[in-house]
Formats: structure tokens, sequence, C-alpha cells
């Protein structure tokens, strides 16, 4: 029995990192506001860790995805490092997370808006740029006849609704600036 239970405790433990993670519902506005930035560019390279950690338990994976492209906010070229719970090292090793974006819209090659924030502890003490909530910071886009389209996701995102990557970027840019004047 007490070997039930000290299980039972580890596997509490090491679902506790994910524990806090939460879908929100924000608009860009409330987006641009929480987020440390947003970069409209390829994802050049994935990568997933595992991380076993004496407080936070054992097997917390971890997914990479590093963006190459331009900060929307300013303008300028940017590569970034976005991660988010869960991956597969293997097809063996590893954990669905079901906040993750999916594995379709996590493709190396795969042209995309990525909004992050800064986080000192993911779990297991990994630190880094975390994917602003989770599969609702991850925005894939297409070519059409008049330029880029980000695809939008429904009520309750970000970007609701399809949206020229031009419009998306100038709106960005002046929720940054209020942003960046109530400061």
């Amino acid at each position: 029995m007490r070997k039930h239970a000290y299980a039972l405790a580890a596997l509490l433990v090491a679902f506790a990192a994910f524990a806090t993670a939460a879908i929100e519902r924000l608009d860009l506005a409330q987006m641009v506001q929480r987020a440390d930035g947003a970069v409209h560019g390829r994802i050049v390279a994935k990568k997933v860790i595992r991380i076993d950690h004496p407080k936070d338990g054992v097997e917390l994976y971890y997914t990479t995805l590093t963006v190459e492209g331009v900060n929307l906010a300013s303008g300028q070229p940017q590569t970034v490092d976005v991660t988010f719970p869960g991956g597969f090292i293997s097809p063996t090793e590893g954990v669905f997370n079901s906040e993750a974006p999916s594995a379709d819209d996590q493709k190396v090659g795969n042209d995309v808006v990525a909004f992050w924030k800064r986080e000192k502890n993911m779990g297991g003490d990994l630190a880094g740029n975390a994917l602003m909530t989770s599969h609702g910071g991850l925005y894939r886009t297409i070519a059409s006849k008049k330029g880029r389209v980000v695809q939008g996701r429904g009520d309750g995102y970000a970007v609701p609704a399809n949206i020229a990557l031009d419009d998306l970027s100038a709106r960005i840019q002046v929720l940054t600036e209020q942003k960046n004047q109530q400061r």
C-alpha cells in the first residue's frame, strides 16, 4: 500500500509543473500586453528535451521551436526560440500535451507568427521563452495573391479570423507603442 502511495505522489509531482498551464481567452490587445514579443518567420529547427528534476518530477518533456524572421513590433530581423510543454524525443519516448500546438503547426519549414513570454521556470528549472497560451500563441500563415495571411483560430484567440500579415503587424506595432507608453 505504501508503495502505491509513493507512486501516486511521484505522479502528482510530475504533473505539478503543468498544472498551472491553462489556455486563456486573450484578444490581440491582451496578448500584446502580456507577451514579451511576437515574430513572423519560418520554423528552422525543432528540439525536444527531457528533464528529470528532483522537485518537479521525472520525464518532463519540452519542445523548443526556433523561428527565424522579423519582430512584428519593431520590424527588425529576429531569431527566437519558443518553448512549450510536451513532445517526443523518439516515437516511444515523450508525452502528448493537449494544449500544445498540433504536430502539423509545429513542423520545421512552416511559416508562422509566434507570441512568447520570458519565463524563469517553466518547470524543472527550465528558463526560456514560453509560447504564449500554448497552442494559442502559434499561428500559421499562408500565401495569397495579396500577400501573406495569418490564419485565425476563432473566438477567444488573439487572431480570431484570417488577417493580412501586414495588417496584423500594424496592429501589433500600435499596441506595443501603447504598452510602452504605459510603463
